[in-house]
């Protein structure tokens, strides 16, 4: 067992039961204090901690490489993540260490607990990296099957190729936001039904996508491939993902090139990394996949990760109702998988590209993870707590995204990704 991960470790911070960010944890995230500069941040409980001064204060020099110093004070995590997997396990275990409820070096220094430590609620979050490339998937069957079957015939409901790849496109990574930036419902063209010319005006079926991504660590050389028993060394961390979506806009632009406006008017990232070295506990078989893949793309042991997803509305002035409670362990196609899909033609990575999961949806209605599949094509509605209903998202609706992964009394959470629906902009 890695030694940070030690369910028996305490903090000398208070940590309530229900946390998302125990000892056990230690995710990485850039955060600005008021009037400061964003930089790089671990959180314990509720209390964010200001990397930057741990550094300044030397106590990383037995661990940093000669050229690590800089990397705590910049304003994305790329710099970090990039001084390698080795690093940032020492890393967890050094910021563990000075936590641990006995560590009294930090614990009886209130001077530099004064400049070190904030409450969550008293700072800004920001995007965590600088995200150079960004791939969506498709790999929840129960979606893809769902999707299928409404658009398409319910006996075909998967393409021929879906069982043998990881289906993916290339997104835009330039509106990828943090948790709590509000997005307007977007404009573009649509075809109304019975009609034959498209019309152009706000999206009326406006919905989110239920998914996580993963940020790679390492970089490789164009014409390089990750081989499938390596694509973890080259995996960092992950956040949860709502890749909001315009579904009239996208039924029209989707053939024959697939999403474009419909999917690059925003997606939200929970601003906390929370590292594959604190999710190892988690791991679980994934669904059989059927045919067997080529063997590039075949694995060895537990790949998937038990961890519980769930999406709830709060409509304005209202209280949040939960619409999906889904499972990451659903996915047909691992993370593995995906990153070794990706580079086997020679696609080089860089340290921070994002990969994005695909909406995932689970085998029963309530683990669908779209408003698409919950209302089935509006066809069905869903009511809130306040009593009203919804099939698909409305103005000043505030979407919200957890997820979490419990085992043995200990819970390892990714915090929250929220929006609120602004309207459209007039055009």
């Amino acid at each position: 067992m890695n030694k940070a991960n030690n369910p028996s470790i305490k903090s000398w911070i208070k940590v309530e039961q229900d946390s998302d960010f125990p000892m056990q944890n230690i995710p990485f995230g850039i955060f600005s204090p008021q009037e400061k500069s964003p930089r790089p941040a671990t959180i314990i409980g509720n209390t964010v901690i200001d990397l930057s001064i741990l550094a300044e204060e030397g106590f990383f020099d037995e661990i940093l490489p000669d050229d690590g110093y800089d990397a705590f004070f910049s304003s994305e995590l790329n710099d970090i993540i990039g001084l390698g997997k080795e690093f940032t396990a020492k890393l967890r275990l050094r910021i563990s260490d000075l936590f641990s409820i006995d560590n009294e070096v930090i614990r009886d220094d209130d001077d530099l607990k004064s400049v070190l430590l904030f409450d969550i609620e008293e700072v800004q979050m920001h995007l965590p990296i600088e995200i150079g490339d960004y791939t969506d998937f498709y790999s929840s069957i129960e979606h893809a099957t769902n999707v299928g079957t409404m658009f398409r015939d319910p006996d075909n409901a998967l393409f021929p190729n879906w069982r043998s790849l990881p289906v993916g496109y290339h997104g835009r990574a330039s509106s990828i936001v943090v948790s709590g930036t509000d997005i307007h419902r977007p404009v573009g063209q649509t075809l109304p039904a019975g009609e034959e010319k498209p019309v152009f005006g706000p999206c009326r079926l406006f919905d989110f996508e239920l998914e996580m991504a993963f940020i790679t660590g390492k970089q490789t050389k164009l014409g390089e491939s990750i081989n499938i028993e390596d694509a973890d060394d080259y995996i960092f961390g992950m956040v949860v993902f709502n890749d909001l979506s315009a579904r009239d806009i996208q039924k029209w632009e989707y053939v024959p090139l697939g999403p474009f406006l419909s999917k690059s008017f925003g997606s939200v990232v929970s601003p906390w990394i929370v590292t594959l070295d604190a999710l190892e506990a988690f791991k679980v078989e994934g669904p059989k996949q059927e045919p067997e893949v080529l063997p590039y793309l075949q694995t060895k042991g537990n790949k998937n990760l038990d961890i519980d997803l769930k999406v709830f509305i709060k409509p304005e002035g209202g209280e949040e109702t939960m619409v999906s409670n889904s499972n990451y362990k659903y996915l047909y196609w691992n993370m593995a998988q995906q990153l070794t899909h990706q580079t086997v033609n020679g696609c080089n990575i860089n340290v921070g590209d994002m990969y994005a999961s695909g909406t995932i949806s689970g085998p029963t209605p309530e683990a669908y993870g779209s408003m698409l599949e919950l209302s089935w094509g509006g066809k069905k509605t869903l009511k809130l707590k306040d009593g009203s209903e919804r099939k698909f998202i409305q103005d000043n609706d505030t979407i919200i995204m957890r997820a979490f992964a419990e085992k043995d009394g200990v819970r390892i959470g990714f915090g929250e990704s929220v929006t609120k629906v602004l309207p459209a902009k007039e055009f």
